[in-house]
Parts: structure tokens; C-alpha cells; sequence
């Protein structure tokens, strides 16, 4: 059986591509937050990112209707976005920013009300790339660049 391209995906099937990725995102982060391999907030994820870059598996950019007019933000997001290029690490950019914090809400982040605009997947253990999830996501991050669409926007799945 042959493989579709997104190109050839349909929008019903591209609809169901979205929602599988965004069930493996949030399986991502729940493991994530679990195994303590999350890094919250803009100038964490700088320091992080300037420290060990390899370390870093997957970068998300979040941010609301309420934030997309903050220039500094938007600043901030083009210098991460060019660094992970650069650095060939996976970036996607959240809608819903409610509810990453609701799944980033269990133990491993800081306090309530934390930078969530920008998150990092951190990966110390080979083992972890063995993870369909986080597969999937990276599948996903990797199918978009073909299509130039370096930084592409899933929505978590709403419970």
C-alpha cells in the first residue's frame, strides 16, 4: 500500500491527519511532564536552547488571539523559530493555548499562570525516539517542511 503525500490528502483526510497529530501531541507532553523533559517559557527555552541545542526534540509556540498583537512576542517567537531551523529542530505553533496550559497543568511545571508561549520537548534517552507519538509529531513537523511550511499550526483536541 502506497503512502499518500499531504498533497494528495483530501479535506476530510487532512481534517483526521490533524486530529491523529494533535492526539500525539498531547501524548507527547503528557509524557513529557510526567518524565520531568519539559522546559516552559520564553526565557527558560532561550537559556536552554543556547546551552543544548541536541537535547531539544520539539519546540511549540503558543499564543492567543489576546497575544498575537504583542510585538515582543513576536520577536522573540522569529528568533526561536530561526534558531531551530538552524538547528534542525521540529517547531509547531499551538492554537489553543487554554489548553496546553490545561495538559501542562499536572506536576513538572512551575506554577499556574506560567509562560506557555513557548515549550521545549527535551530527549535524554535514545529510547524516547522510539516513542510513536513523539514519531508522529516529528513525521508531521518533517512532512510540513517539505511543503514549506516551516512552522505549522495544529490545535490540541479539546476534551
Amino acid at each position: 500500500m502506497r503512502s499518500m503525500t499531504l498533497e494528495e490528502l483530501t479535506a476530510e483526510q487532512a481534517m483526521g491527519r490533524m486530529e491523529v497529530v494533535g492526539n500525539a501531541l498531547e501524548e507527547v507532553l503528557s509524557k513529557a511532564v510526567v518524565q520531568r523533559n519539559i522546559t516552559v517559557g520564553v526565557l527558560e527555552a532561550a537559556k536552554v536552547l543556547n546551552v543544548d541545542p541536541d537535547n531539544v526534540v520539539l519546540c511549540l509556540l503558543a499564543a492567543d488571539e489576546e497575544h498575537d498583537q504583542d510585538v515582543a512576542l513576536q520577536i522573540h517567537f522569529t528568533l526561536i523559530q530561526a534558531f531551530c531551523c538552524e538547528n534542525d529542530i521540529n517547531i509547531l505553533r499551538v492554537g489553543n493555548v487554554g489548553r496546553l496550559e490545561a495538559i501542562l497543568g499536572g506536576p513538572g511545571t512551575e506554577e499556574p499562570g506560567a509562560d506557555l508561549h513557548c515549550v521545549l520537548v527535551n530527549n535524554p534517552h535514545a529510547s524516547q525516539w522510539k516513542d510513536p507519538a513523539l514519531n508522529q509529531v516529528i513525521c508531521f513537523c518533517q512532512e510540513s517542511r517539505y511543503l514549506d511550511q516551516w512552522v505549522p499550526v495544529i490545535n490540541l483536541p479539546d476534551r
